[in-house]
């Protein structure tokens, strides 16, 4: 398992895959953590749900100052381009950045990402774990989270694929 990769965490406004409202990168690399970046990011026409927003407390008044995705966009591909990618729910966080660069006419295919990313609660429920929500995971792991901080969501999925192999030694895998 490779202990140079770059996790992501993406909150949403609405139900739109390209509402980003904040995002949160962090980059390792040997194994330890080299690069945070977390932004608020104004989604289209500041637009949010408010069942959305009970979750990460993030509303209108927050983000109408915040820059836009495309705006942001220069330093996230820094962040991103060819990385060896890890999220919590890979199939979400991949489909938020495609549908989001979509959005914003921005090519996905030149980020040159694995078409696959790595899935830290795939990983873990093939170790057994019965429950893998993030949270979950990361009060037996021992790993601080707090939930739906894009930062903390995306340092908290980088410690836990950081884990994988004590869990493997742990449980005598191979």
């Amino acid at each position: 398992m490779s202990k140079t990769f770059t996790s992501i965490d993406f909150e949403l406004a609405t139900a739109a895959y390209s509402s980003v409202c904040a995002v949160g990168i962090v980059n390792v690399v040997d194994g330890i953590i080299s690069n945070e970046f977390y932004s608020l990011v104004r989604p289209p026409d500041n637009k949010y749900m408010w069942q959305t927003s009970r979750v990460h407390g993030i509303k209108p008044k927050h983000t109408e100052s915040a820059p836009s995705f495309v705006d942001l966009f220069p330093q996230i591909n820094a962040l991103l381009a060819e990385q060896h990618m890890v999220a919590h729910d890979e199939l979400l966080d991949r489909s938020v950045l495609k549908e989001t660069m979509k959005f914003y006419n921005l090519p996905y295919g030149d980020l040159k990402l694995p078409q696959m990313w790595d899935c830290t609660s795939k990983i873990y429920r093939a170790l057994g774990f019965q429950r893998t929500k993030l949270s979950i995971c990361c009060e037996i792991m021992g790993v601080s989270l707090q939930h739906h901080d894009a930062l903390s969501d995306a340092r908290a999925t980088a410690e836990l694929y950081l884990k994988v192999d004590e869990v493997k030694s742990n449980l005598k895998i191979g």
